[in-house]
């Protein structure tokens, strides 16, 4: 039941936190410049969560080395989708990079 309440608590916080915020900016207009920055928060929080995970696999230490699968694959899928700009064939080739690096190394 503890958890029950705990998930509920979240819930409102959660809640609590974004609603006002949204209700404000559904009401106002946004200069310009805001609707620009805010064009690059998608990025900005997937890079956010990617870099740590590719660069500290085991959580610790950074980890630069040629075995660090996250690493190779993510270098692999970066110029994959520079070169392509096409997000099946860039998350195709990472994954499959990473399987047969993971699998090689």
């Amino acid at each position: 039941m503890n958890e029950v309440w705990l998930i509920f608590g979240m819930m409102l916080v959660t809640f609590g936190v974004r609603y006002p915020v949204l209700a404000i900016v559904g009401r106002i207009q946004l200069p310009e410049p805001v609707l620009r920055a805010l064009k690059y928060v998608p990025a900005a929080v997937l890079t956010a969560i990617v870099v740590p995970a590719v660069l500290y696999p085991e959580g610790n230490q950074i980890d630069l080395r040629l075995d660090n699968a996250y690493l190779v694959a993510s270098i692999v899928a970066v110029l994959v989708a520079w070169r392509t700009k096409n997000l099946l064939w860039t998350i195709l080739i990472g994954m499959a990079f990473f399987l047969l690096w993971r699998g090689l190394v």
